[in-house]
């Protein structure tokens, strides 16, 4: 095999190989004798056929797979000779070819580049210890005690507090609409979570009563196709409940398993400091990645870069179409595709080489992803799914790309982790509100760049599993635990 290096630009190489076509015949004749061991021909005994017979029936359709196998054999010994890491698969275009002849054809790729990390002992980092308020507590037990309440149907007209059991069936110009009818709907009137208007309308009905109540969908109503419209409701109440309160004692915590409100407490300050723990180290880690993303510099492969681009658009686009579905207002200004197009390849480019540093540093320093660690995380993500366990480890274990994007951040994490322990970190108490500022004024800040784009493209390349998904965890957690915390 003769290879011939004849182009190089940046990380791009591109290769003339040539095979002779002796070992075009020796792998043809190799292949065909496989074939004339098994095949079965009238007459002729197993074995025994001869090989003018074996080319004549079977020729063409070897030729094929023996190129095939062949393009794919020296193309990898090419790029191993050449002491290469290709970034993507290589791109193959035969160029000369007939039988009897030497095989030739051009091989371009694109290789990963050689990279130096920086000493990581001279990175300099704050942990916030975010400190977790009583009164937060205090809250929470609130809020569990109200989820905890107890009710039992009354003899009276509903009153504000109330849940009422309701059927419903909404229409609008005379015509029922998707997901405006429900049987046996428990509604705690007060709450305001119904179309504003229509809980005043149920107060006072009694079980047994049916009423039409009338309302209008808000004008920012999340189906544009009812927002502003008028409505009609026909209700018949069933039942009418009233709430007990449960009072902030042992008999709370006993209502969710624990013996003891202490103990409940306790439990409850914990779950917050974790939540408050894990929004800090989500802090910590964006600054990482931003003091990694200063401190290297280094040629990307242009391919790696289209392939996350195009992940970052698509998901941009779908947003706008999500957006103009559900009736969001449209920005005042359209927006400049083209200037948005050059941002996002920007962060583009910058997460594919965080990637490839990531990767090297994980390769360089033997990090991996166990396969103990795998089954323990894929029994994790399986319990979230209560009586489908089963099916969704089958799901995993059939689909290896699953896999992939389970070990992903696995990897990314324990790279981290190994960076941060060679780090400076320094450690500061706070107040969790100080925490929360900080982190909703750099999302303001970043509402335009790595917070909309959360994809990430698989690829050959370990690398390309690497910082992309931890860049998009580190921007979207912080508006996770905001979530989390409102709706305790």
């Amino acid at each position: 095999m003769q290879i011939t290096e004849t182009a190089t630009e940046g990380l791009r190489r591109e290769f003339k190989v040539v095979v002779p076509a002796a070992d075009i015949e020796q792998r043809m004749t190799s292949r065909l004798n496989e074939i004339g061991r098994s095949v079965r021909l009238p007459g002729f005994r197993p074995g025994k056929v001869p090989m003018t017979v074996l080319k004549k029936r079977y020729g063409s359709a070897v030729m094929g797979e023996v190129l095939e196998r062949t393009v794919n054999d020296t193309s990898g010994e090419a790029l191993k000779d050449k002491n290469l890491r290709p970034a993507l698969q290589p791109k193959v275009e035969i160029t000369s070819f007939n039988e009897g002849t030497d095989l030739e054809f051009k091989l371009a790729v694109e290789v990963l580049p050689e990279i130096q990390p920086m000493d990581f002992t001279e990175l300099k980092l704050e942990r916030l210890k975010p400190e977790v308020p009583e009164d937060e507590v205090q809250q929470a037990l609130e809020r569990m005690a109200k989820q905890q309440r107890k009710s039992e149907p009354v003899e009276r007209a509903a009153e504000t507090g109330d849940v009422v059991v309701i059927d419903f069936k909404g229409s609008v110009d005379g015509k029922e609409f998707p997901g405006g009818s429900a049987e046996g709907y428990s509604l705690e009137l007060g709450t305001g979570s119904f179309i504003p208007g229509f809980e005043d309308q149920v107060v006072g009905a009694k079980a047994g009563e049916a009423r039409t109540v009338s309302v209008t969908f808000p004008a920012d109503y999340g189906a544009a196709d009812l927002a502003g419209k008028p409505a009609s409701f026909e209700v018949a109440v069933k039942e009418v409940r009233a709430l007990s309160p449960q009072p902030i004692d042992d008999s709370l915590a006993q209502a969710v398993g624990m013996e003891k409100l202490d103990e409940l407490r306790q439990s409850l300050s914990e779950q917050l400091e974790r939540n408050y723990d894990d929004l800090a180290r989500q802090r910590l880690k964006r600054t990482l990645l931003d003091r990694l993303a200063e401190r290297h510099e280094f040629a990307v492969p242009q391919g790696m870069v289209d392939i996350e681009f195009t992940a970052i658009w698509r998901q941009y686009e779908q947003e706008r179409v999500r957006q103009k579905s559900s009736g969001d207002p449209e920005p005042e200004e359209a927006p400049d595709e083209e200037k948005l197009k050059t941002e996002y390849r920007g962060i583009a480019e910058r997460r594919v080489r965080l990637g490839l540093l990531l990767a090297e540093v994980g390769r360089s320093h033997n990090i991996s992803v166990t396969p103990d660690e795998i089954n323990r995380a894929l029994t994790e993500r399986a319990r979230q799914f209560p009586g489908q366990e089963r099916r969704v480890i089958e799901y995993y274990r059939n689909h290896p790309e699953a896999i992939d994007q389970i070990r992903a951040p696995m990897f990314e994490d324990k790279v981290i982790d190994f960076i941060i322990e060679r780090a400076e970190v320094t450690e500061r108490q706070v107040p969790v509100a100080e925490l929360l500022k900080d982190d909703e004024e750099e999302a303001e800040g970043e509402a335009k760049s790595d917070a909309k784009a959360e994809a990430t493209e698989e690829s050959k390349a370990e690398a390309a599993d690497a910082a992309p998904a931890a860049e998009a965890e580190t921007k979207e957690a912080p508006k996770k635990a905001r979530r989390k915390k409102k709706s305790e």
